[in-house]
């Protein structure tokens, strides 16, 4: 599996993993070996082999993930709870309220720890005829996409 966002995975996400690693047990406990374990799971072969040494050295118990990795945040569980805003906000906020300075980066990391994604609001106009709109989606769209 690829880490595309460089790592800070959140709780659900190391989960989903971690299930794909006892897949993988299950399969390595019925004989399948670590390549057709890597196809039918998406995962590199190099994942499978060193998900199978572990297992048979430890069992699906050697397969939990092992929590989150990395340096602890300077963040106090705490301060945390009451923060629902934006980045800049947040930056903002945490650095009046904690006297602590994040970069934008850090800031990001933080909020993508506690789940948060980016959020751009749909703008609609606010004289949309909405018959117009079904009219021209159902007539004018299917000659357009002929094209």
């Amino acid at each position: 599996m690829r880490y595309p966002d460089g790592g800070g995975l959140t709780a659900k996400q190391r989960a989903q993993r971690e299930q794909v690693r006892f897949e993988a047990a299950e399969s390595f406990t019925q004989g399948v070996a670590p390549p057709q374990v890597a196809r039918r799971l998406r995962v590199s072969r190099k994942s499978a082999y060193a998900w199978r040494a572990r297992w048979r050295d430890g069992g699906v118990e050697a397969l939990r993930s092992r929590g989150p990795t990395g340096r602890p945040s300077r963040m106090k569980p705490g301060w945390v709870e009451d923060q629902r805003w934006t980045l800049a906000r947040v930056s903002v906020v945490i650095a009046r309220r904690f006297h602590v300075r994040f970069s934008p980066a850090q800031t990001w990391r933080i909020l993508r720890q506690m789940g948060f994604t980016v959020q751009v609001p749909v703008r609609r106009a606010a004289e949309r005829d909405e018959d117009a709109v079904a009219t021209w989606i159902k007539e004018t769209w299917p000659r357009v996409e002929r094209r």
